[in-house]
């Protein structure tokens, strides 16, 4: 079969039933690896002629998805779809849904990496607030405006506004790009989602890189969405226990929430408990109570083995990490950085009123964690554009405050990809007290860059 490579994105285009039997007469792999070398930096499989489809119909391509994206790390996935498609294929796969769909073949532009798009604001709405990052992320990354809308009921009222917009997304999924363990975060804890019968292969499907990673820019509390996992064997209970053994040493706590052991040997809860795992029978038990979320995800000044200088390497690629961020908040802030300080050191934070901070790590060809502290005023303007008004509420601007730095942290992976240097990024965690971030990076010793947004005192610093 032959594609139709239009702004960057692959498109194949079967036609009739794909019902398990002809799949492989539409598409090859060789149709996929040709098209890439024609500048498809995103490949895709159109439903718009396709009259029907079923879960073995679609595996066929799947499974070709699979070997692509572990191959060449490009996108891939359907477009071209209803509703009701979107619905259906969403239900076929759920927790196994690592690919991506995009609603149109227009909208997918708007993600092609490769592909100098015409810069468009851009309305974005997924119930899934860690997908609504992701794309705000990947959009800004590719040179676009993204309007976020927090709810349905906002994104529908927004789309009715005219000239406010140039393109809106919905029904649209990134797909997760090889992570087998899905990743999200609640206030200052990360939840990972398991699924189906765990044994040893779970080794495998966790990214213990970025699990260390997130310890290292100061995340303390880790649940186990466990609602849909149907048993376990002795491989998976001893990898939990050595996960939460090895956190040890930063205070860190794993929580498993709605796993039952009606398939589970009982003695592998106690063994569980035994190595510090705590179990929570539904996410609102541990989530609805603020004291102990807090208590859990506090930062510790437990002195951790992981102490690690800053090196050349990191110090030569320092302005594209300046670049990122303040081109970032120049954006969403409408001002202009003046750059007033730079030195190597432990970081000072001179005065700690009205300041909140925000950690993320990278990891890969490099390593380390980016911390940007802002004063309570750029933030909220920061948040504004994310949020859509301006608003007090303290948790939704650290909230949102995580989604900023989320962008920056993409745009440094963006920037260093381009010289070569491949890196992953973690989640990031946020400080309402920049107290609680300076016990996370005592006595290590980085690049410290005082900044001033319209006299608003910032400060950037770089470890690992």
């Amino acid at each position: 079969m032959r594609a139709v490579v239009k702004n960057g994105v692959g498109i194949f285009s079967p036609q009739g039933f794909l019902d398990g039997n002809n799949g492989d007469a539409f598409l090859s792999l060789e149709d996929i690896h040709a098209t890439i070398k024609i500048n498809a930096d995103i490949i895709l499989v159109s439903l718009k002629k396709v009259v029907f489809f079923n879960r073995n119909g679609l595996d066929i391509f799947v499974k070709m998805f699979t070997k692509i994206r572990e191959e060449k790390k490009i996108p891939v996935g359907f477009c071209d779809y209803d509703l009701k498609k979107y619905n259906t294929i969403k239900t076929f796969y759920q927790n196994e849904l690592d690919f991506s769909l995009f609603s149109s073949q227009d909208i997918a532009g708007l993600f092609a990496t490769n592909y100098k798009n015409k810069i468009q604001s851009v309305l974005l709405y997924n119930e899934d607030k860690s997908q609504r990052s992701a794309m705000a992320i990947e959009l800004h990354d590719s040179g676009h405006n993204p309007i976020i809308a927090q709810t349905l009921a906002e994104f529908k009222k927004k789309k009715n506004i005219p000239n406010t917009y140039d393109i809106a997304v919905e029904n649209t999924y990134l797909g997760q790009m090889g992570e087998n363990v899905s990743a999200r975060v609640t206030g200052n804890s990360i939840i990972y989602t398991v699924s189906t019968f765990l044994d040893a292969d779970i080794g495998n499907m966790f990214n213990i890189t970025y699990h260390n990673n997130s310890l290292n820019i100061g995340f303390r509390l880790f649940i186990f969405d466990s609602h849909k996992v149907v048993s376990m064997n002795i491989h998976a209970l001893n990898f939990f226990s050595r996960l939460s053994s090895s956190g040890a040493e930063y205070n860190a706590t794993i929580c498993f929430v709605g796993l039952t052991f009606e398939k589970i040997p009982q003695v592998f809860k106690e063994n569980m408990e035994d190595a510090g795992i705590i179990f929570f029978e539904k996410m609102e038990d541990i989530l609805g109570n603020k004291k102990l979320l807090n208590e859990l995800g506090a930062s510790s000044v437990t002195a951790v083995k992981n102490k690690r200088v800053i090196n050349k390497i990191t110090v030569n690629e320092l302005p594209k990490f300046i670049d990122a961020t303040v081109s970032t908040i120049e954006m969403m802030t409408n001002s202009s950085a003046i750059k007033e300080a730079v030195k190597i050191q432990s970081m000072q934070v001179s005065d700690y009123e009205d300041k909140i901070a925000s950690s993320i790590g990278y990891y890969g060809d490099i390593d380390g964690m980016l911390i940007l502290v802002f004063p309570k005023g750029i933030a909220k303007k920061a948040c504004q554009l994310l949020i859509g008004e301006e608003t007090d509420d303290m948790e939704l601007i650290l909230d949102t405050l995580g989604e900023l730095v989320n962008i920056v942290g993409g745009k440094v992976k963006t920037y260093l990809n381009d010289n070569k240097i491949n890196v992953n990024i973690t989640l990031p965690r946020t400080y309402q007290d920049t107290n609680s971030l300076l016990e996370i990076v005592q006595n290590r010793k980085g690049v410290q860059v005082d900044l001033s947004f319209d006299n608003d005192k910032f400060l950037f610093f770089l470890t690992r």
